[in-house]
């Protein structure tokens, strides 16, 4: 497990949470690929379970190494929800929003994240029930690490109605991660051992 230390100063907790993310990024480099498929399924069924009942959902496109979505936004779909995935904005530092009935539009994009670029539906962050959120490490508390862009940040900021859900491998969870007003807490996390309800 990592330790962070948390200082009101900003530019220590910048130098902490890049610290942080360095630590992550190497826990999660040592899966191997099949154990990231097999835990990907487990967080997967979970999902499923706890997104019962939900109409719309946002859910993140993976890209290696990181919790695979391919096989949720398929299921999700399957069950008749409307599947909803951000489209990165780099010039506002922003997301927009589009359905994806179809996952065979998805080309790497931005980041090399795949977007349905040119094959866009406009959504409205207003009818997203819930939001399911990449993350690099996360605590107990709910704090998490993205990558440092602020993206969802900003998002859940403006649109903070939506349930918020982490998901990521369990060697990614640190005992504390350092935060401040504008650092977005996620309800609860779900990994391939279970799903941590945070902050309780």
């Amino acid at each position: 497990m990592f330790y962070g230390l948390i200082r009101p100063n900003s530019s220590i907790m910048s130098r902490t949470k890049a610290t942080l993310r360095l630590r992550a990024k190497e826990a999660r480099a040592l899966l191997s690929p099949e154990e990231i498929a097999i835990y990907s399924a487990g967080i997967e069924r979970r999902l499923l379970a706890l997104l019962s009942g939900f109409t719309t959902v946002m859910v993140y496109v993976s890209k290696t190494p990181e919790v695979e979505t391919n096989h949720l936004i398929a299921a999700l779909n399957h069950r008749g929800v409307q599947v909803v995935v951000p489209i990165i904005e780099r010039e506002t530092c922003g997301l927009r929003l589009s359905y994806l009935p179809d996952p065979s539009v998805l080309v790497p994009s931005t980041f090399n994240v795949p977007e349905p670029i040119g094959h866009e539906l406009p959504a409205r962050p207003a009818d997203i029930e819930a939001v399911i959120i990449p993350m690099l490490a996360f605590d107990l508390e709910g704090n998490r690490l993205g990558y440092g862009a602020g993206y969802y940040d900003r998002f859940l900021c403006r649109y903070p109605h939506p349930q918020k859900i982490g998901i990521a491998f369990s060697c990614q969870q640190i005992e504390h991660i350092p935060a401040d007003e504008n650092d977005v807490k996620v309800d609860c996390v779900v990994t391939e051992r279970g799903i941590l309800q945070c902050g309780r």
